[in-house]
């Protein structure tokens, strides 16, 4: 039984596939996601330090969920990161 002959890939396709060229975050991104995740820990060491009464009282235990949210923000911005 005869095989048959397998496609050629046009150039085309091929520079398609090669063409998508991505660029480099801008200058403030990587400060801005080292610092919420820095201001997050930060935010958490204060509360527990302070035993409550910073950063902001009266959130009570939501200050953790507000320096785990902070931190998150930080963490997910790596994600887009190119250099």
């Amino acid at each position: 039984m005869p095989e048959s002959k397998p496609r050629k890939k046009t150039a085309s396709s091929a520079l398609q596939a090669s063409s998508q060229t991505y660029k480099p975050n801008p200058v403030w991104f990587k400060p801005v996601m080292f610092g919420l995740m820095i201001i997050g820990l930060f935010w958490i060491i204060t509360f527990y330090i302070s035993e409550g009464r910073f950063p902001v009282q009266a959130w009570e235990s939501w200050n953790i969920v507000a320096g785990f949210g902070i931190a998150i923000i930080g963490f997910l911005m790596t994600t887009r990161w190119r250099s």
